[in-house]
């Protein structure tokens, strides 16, 4: 087995409205704003990332815009692949909800860090627990497809979460205190001797 490097790569933040809800796998537009006011940080980024690699985004825009972000700010524009494992973590029927109707829809205590406990599993979505599963299947996978090689993934902050528990073999409950910030970059590596983190939401130019 060779040594598989992943570049997680956390989108951009989204537009004002879609914060104040639960969006999940919503397909929300980015905060242009923010674009504009970042663009040190992606050219830091672009200038941070790995030349050559292989580049995957999620099925949602806000994944590939950002993507698109980095190449603007310098990196040389990418083939994009789109990986439906690397999606966000899904909330079922309380997608849309806003943030202050969750509480009362809760069967287990939330986290301090996230608006659910580990092994809440809203109707119809998944649990944290049920993303680490996911995200373990999704990057054994891709480790075994892109071996050898580094990989450049901008995905979301709970499925970057997720594969970070996997690497580590954490629980859900331990994960959901890993902080990921949006465009922040997360590095995992899959080596001959397991799974290795090498960093976790390092902002660009700070």
């Amino acid at each position: 087995m060779t040594e598989t490097r992943f570049w997680l790569i956390r989108h951009a933040i989204v537009e004002e409205n879609a914060r104040t809800i639960i969006y999940g796998t919503m397909d929300v537009e980015l905060c242009p704003h923010s674009l504009t006011a970042q663009a040190p940080m992606y050219a830091a980024l672009a200038r941070r990332l790995p030349r050559p690699a292989t580049w995957l985004a999620s099925p949602l825009t806000r994944t590939q815009r950002t993507a698109a972000a980095i190449f603007r700010a310098g990196y040389p524009e990418q083939t994009l692949t789109i990986e439906p494992g690397l999606i966000e973590l899904a909330f079922g029927e309380w997608q849309g909800l806003m943030h202050s109707a969750l509480p009362e829809r809760l069967t287990l205590p939330p986290h301090a860090f996230w608006p659910l406990g580990g092994n809440e599993r809203p109707p119809g979505g998944e649990s944290m627990a049920d993303g680490i599963r996911r995200l373990g299947t999704v990057m054994e996978r891709l480790a075994d497809t892109h071996a050898g090689r580094d990989v450049v993934a901008v995905s979301h902050g709970g499925a970057i979460r997720a594969a970070v528990a996997h690497a580590l073999r954490i629980g859900a409950d331990n994960a959901l205190h890993l902080s990921i910030e949006n465009i922040s970059l997360t590095r995992i590596d899959r080596t001959p001797r397991g799974w290795r983190v090498a960093c976790v939401n390092e902002l660009p130019g700070v």
